[in-house]
């Protein structure tokens, strides 16, 4: 049976709390230093199944800009994130665009979407 402590900073809110989990042969057995419930879930989340919201950029042809941000609509495993950067660096679209616009649905097989963080009109020289 292995033991260790593992510290780390809660990130759920403003506050910053610093959380001591006690870990047992790989599973969180204990959470101290939560100001809230919401911090130990956070402590169980992090240390046994990391995940991570992913912001990027997506090309667009057409646009009034050439690139629109994006972001994944939930948090996506920490294993997965190179996959995903990948399929959002592929990806090109043709504007407009418009913001919450799915881009890429189930990206690299996670059942999560990436959606566009804002709207992208088409460009004015490219409407004439």
């Amino acid at each position: 049976m292995s033991a260790e402590t593992r510290e780390l900073t809660c990130i759920v809110c403003p506050v910053g709390c610093r959380l001591k989990a006690e870990m047992v042969d790989g599973k969180v057995t204990s959470v101290e230093g939560n100001g809230c419930k919401r911090g130990a879930q956070y402590a169980l989340d992090e240390l046994c199944a990391p995940k991570r919201t992913v912001t990027s950029t997506v090309r667009v042809s057409g646009g009034f800009l050439p690139l629109v941000p994006v972001k994944s609509a939930q948090p996506v495993p920490k294993e997965k994130i190179a996959e995903v950067l990948a399929a959002i660096c592929a990806t090109q679209l043709t504007a407009p665009v418009k913001g919450g616009q799915v881009v890429i649905a189930n990206v690299a097989g996670t059942g999560i979407d990436i959606v566009a963080s804002r709207s992208m009109p088409v460009a004015e020289a490219a409407q004439a």
